[in-house]
């Protein structure tokens, strides 16, 4: 009997180092200006290919769509339908990422799929391609194509490496709802926004290995549409600070707050802290290269 192939892909996590938006575009969308890295959380994707023409999703997570709502099954679609893929595929999704939670969990997700069928099915497709493919499904899919340390711009669409930022440890806190991206962005408007975010200052402090330099230059304008509608993300970035966190943020739209550490001695003090306050609350590391594909 011939062993069927699986193919396994982690689509780990992604957080907003700076995050801008420089106005609206024409199509509707706004002009992005992110600093992104990716983190040591990350959901897992287990893929087999299936005799008939299906996809096929599911899930330990109950609360997950595993149909047309969940981008991972978008993009399993979508190469099927691009490539003319009559083969089907089963997807196992180990869901470890909190959703609606600004830290591109179903993007990660939708890319993750994306390099795994394209291994699956031997595609041969590049990375650009399957970025491109990405820019489909949504703003942060490209990146998280490749991830690692990257600007993005446009949409997000437009990417350029970073340096690996120094080695540090982040905490996540995830408080207890969810966010709506649209949502927040339908509520942000551009001429009252207070501070902006030091986009260079961020690159120049990653390109030094200048971790204070990086905590200094943290900024995210959607925290001003998104603390108000919810002042339990400030309280959170509050209580870092004064655990001894040398950075705090909202990541993305929120409603995750992240708070870099260079030291490892303070993660414990900071974590126990929070979890008094949070049920959700991780201890990850920054991950310093690019997604480099899983061996089957």
């Amino acid at each position: 009997m011939t062993r069927k192939l699986k193919i396994f892909e982690k689509a780990p996590a992604k957080i907003n180092l700076s995050l801008d938006v420089l106005g609206k575009r024409t199509d509707g969308y706004h002009e992005l200006e992110m600093v992104m890295v990716m983190v040591d959380l990350a959901d897992r994707l287990e893929m087999e290919e299936l005799p008939r023409d299906a996809v096929i999703l599911t899930s330990q997570a109950g609360f997950l769509p595993l149909d047309e709502k969940n981008l991972a099954f978008q993009a399993a679609r979508l190469v099927k339908e691009r490539f003319g893929v009559k083969k089907g595929v089963y997807i196992h999704l180990d869901k470890r990422i909190p959703v609606s939670a600004g830290l591109a969990g179903g993007s990660s997700d939708a890319a993750a799929t994306l390099r795994g069928l394209n291994r699956l099915w031997n595609l041969g497709l590049s990375a650009e391609e399957l970025r491109r493919l990405g820019e489909e499904l949504g703003s942060d899919v490209p990146y998280c194509v490749t991830g690692g340390a990257a600007l993005a711009r446009g949409r997000g669409e437009i990417l350029t490496p970073l340096p690996a930022p120094p080695p540090c440890w982040a905490v996540l806190v995830k408080p207890p709802f969810g966010v709506s991206t649209a949502d927040v962005f339908g509520k942000l408007r551009l001429s009252q926004i207070r501070s902006r975010p030091r986009t260079q200052a961020m690159i120049s402090a990653i390109e030094a290995g200048d971790f204070r330099g990086i905590c200094a230059a943290l900024g995210n304008v959607l925290e001003e549409v998104t603390i108000p509608m919810h002042p339990m993300v400030g309280q959170i970035k509050d209580m870092m600070l004064r655990l001894g966190a040398d950075g705090a943020l909202m990541s993305g739209s929120g409603p995750t707050v992240f708070g870099l550490v260079e030291r490892e001695s303070k993660l414990a003090r900071i974590c126990n802290g929070l979890r008094g306050f949070c049920r959700e609350v991780y201890a990850v590391r920054l991950l310093s290269a690019p997604i480099v594909q899983t061996r089957t």
